[in-house]
């Protein structure tokens, strides 16, 4: 098969790269929509990522000082060229510090399989990756793999482990699955996020018919409607919908490596909300470096040819 190139969020390796990190994102026209001409885009939300990695510094302090993505990607990407007996690259899409390394191994390469760790296609991850490296056209891009079989038995897998190690009977479980959300401009505009969501959930629920499940978008930034409902608001409001379930465990269903989102965000965030409608709470991590999920991605990497 091709060589791989295994592209991810990228997120701050220490306190240091907040900052850089947070204007590579939010000047990202794909993910930050303003009908302002590029300069202006970038000296405008450039001065809102300079006062937001300040506001975030504690947040990051308290996972540790540094999210876990870059480190989780090239160990993925170490295992998966023993696994498939090939040369594995990767791509941080929002650590500018690592670009010009990238682009040179890539153009040492005459044919590549991209393969994101978004398993759901949006316009402002895997679509924005793949416009920042139209340049590279030997690139082939696997664009999604929401309702794969490998993908879908990994996370079954995953929540099904956490069940077991925390004793919890699926019966009386309600599982939350809570995906990034995105404005509801982007679906309008014809992204298949939404769907994709939707079709991983379905997908996962399947292997627990006995528990109740539910399903949320989080991390909402800035004004505008974005897709609904919020965690939260559904946080808030677990009593009235967990139908008497005794506990409710959050799975970060968009998230294939735990980070700022899911360690702090979910941990210090949402879980309280629950639990003060006296309602035992859980984070299950996302698939991180399990066995399971490198053999998955290999799986889902040879349908690339």
């Amino acid at each position: 098969m091709d060589d791989l190139l295994l592209v991810n969020f990228g997120g701050p390796r220490h306190l240091e790269e907040i900052e850089p990190f947070l204007r590579e994102l939010l000047c990202d026209q794909d993910v930050i929509r303003t009908p302002f001409p590029p300069f202006l885009h970038n000296w405008i939300f450039g001065r809102v990522a300079t006062k937001r990695s300040v506001a975030v510094r504690a947040d990051y302090e308290k996972i540790g000082g540094a999210s876990p993505i870059y480190f989780d990607t090239e160990a993925i990407a170490n295992a998966l060229a023993k696994l498939l007996n090939c040369r594995v690259l990767t791509f941080h899409r929002y650590l500018p510090a690592t670009h010009a390394a990238s682009f040179a191994a890539i153009q040492q390469h005459t044919r590549l399989c991209a393969l994101p760790l978004f398993p759901q296609f949006c316009s402002a991850t895997t679509g924005s990756a793949i416009r920042f490296l139209s340049r590279s056209q030997q690139i082939r891009w696997i664009h999604s793999y929401a309702n794969h079989p490998a993908f879908l038995n990994a996370y079954q897998k995953r929540i099904r482990t956490f069940l077991h190690e925390h004793h919890l009977q699926e019966e009386e479980t309600a599982l939350l699955f809570s995906a990034h959300g995105v404005p509801r401009s982007f679906i309008a505009s014809g992204d298949c996020y939404e769907k994709e969501c939707n079709a991983s959930f379905q997908g996962v629920m399947r292997f627990f018919p006995k528990a109740l499940g539910k399903l949320s978008y989080q991390s909402k930034f800035g004004k505008g409607e974005w897709l609904r409902p919020y965690t939260n608001e559904i946080c808030q409001t677990s009593a009235a919908w967990a139908k008497g379930k005794k506990q409710i465990v959050i799975v970060p269903i968009t998230f294939t490596s735990d980070h700022i989102e899911t360690l702090f965000e979910i941990e210090e965030l949402y879980l309280p909300l629950i639990r003060a409608q006296s309602i035992d709470a859980y984070r299950c991590p996302a698939l991180n470096l399990e066995p399971y999920w490198i053999e998955a991605l290999a799986t889902i990497a040879t349908s690339c040819g």
